[in-house]
């Protein structure tokens, strides 16, 4: 299906590996440039990657961005006005967990509240404040916020990491109300089960705190909680957050803002 996103310039945050990894080489297939912010070095060979994947007329382009730092974010964009790069449409992928096991939530170190906070959270602020204002005054543009579906049913396994996805579902719909009125459009995706770098922190910390007979493998961990709370019965992909993610960017979904959109295989039902 041809998503109409020729010309279009997508910046992934968090775009060195991952879901932001994924949703980056989708928009290329789909003929848009891509420029890949991550605080991970390994962005610029992601981007060399991403190359191969491109139409002959689009670009891929990366910088190491920590978005915990203004001053980084404002000299990537820096950069991106001197190259003349007009971003149309951003994913917000960025995201770490407080690699504690949180249950009781009293596990987990107050201390490890600040760095998660500022990573899932701030940095999306941070990114939202430096775009919003351009988007609203040339009236086009998409942002898209990753979160999880622990931002929606409080997961006792992260507090940190819950309470804060909750917060970027919670600030995607405010900045889709004030964005509407300049035909900016604002999504928020909740994956499910994944098995990527940070899922696999999950089963670290649990793995830690559990008593050697009762320890399981981060396979068979999986499975059991897959089977726990999946209807569909199987994990999810960073293809399939990737798929929604530049159908939201879309043409297609033009009457589709401040919307949570869980790909979690039915794990979250609202009645």
């Amino acid at each position: 299906m041809d998503l109409h996103l020729q010309g279009h310039t997508a910046l992934i945050v968090g775009g060195a590996r991952g879901i932001g990894r994924a949703i980056a080489e989708q928009f290329a297939r789909e003929g848009a440039s891509v420029v890949l912010w991550d605080r991970d070095p390994s962005v610029a060979e992601t981007a060399h990657q991403i190359r191969r994947l491109l139409a002959s007329d689009a670009r891929a382009m990366s910088f190491a961005v920590d978005v915990t730092d203004t001053a980084e974010i404002d000299g990537a964009i820096q950069q991106l006005e001197q190259d003349r790069v007009d971003i149309t449409d951003i994913t917000y992928a960025a995201g770490i967990g407080s690699g504690e096991y949180g249950f009781p939530y009293w596990n987990v170190s107050v201390d490890r509240w600040g760095p998660v906070w500022e990573v899932n959270v701030m940095g999306a602020v941070r990114v939202a404040h430096r775009f919003g204002p351009d988007f609203a005054a040339k009236r086009r543009g998409t942002f898209l916020l990753i979160a999880s579906v622990a931002g929606q049913v409080g997961s006792p396994t992260d507090p940190p990491y819950s309470a804060a996805k909750a917060a970027v579902i919670n600030f995607a719909q405010c900045m889709a109300q004030d964005l509407a009125k300049h035909s900016v459009r604002v999504n928020t995706i909740c994956p499910g089960m994944i098995q990527t770098e940070l899922n696999r922190g999950v089963w670290e910390a649990w793995h830690r705190r559990q008593a050697p007979g009762d320890q399981l493998s981060y396979e068979d961990w999986g499975r059991q909680k897959v089977d726990r709370v999946t209807p569909l019965g199987r994990w999810q992909s960073p293809d399939d957050i990737a798929r929604m993610a530049v159908f939201l960017a879309s043409p297609m979904a033009e009457n589709i803002t401040g919307q949570t959109l869980n790909v979690d295989g039915g794990q979250v039902m609202h009645w």
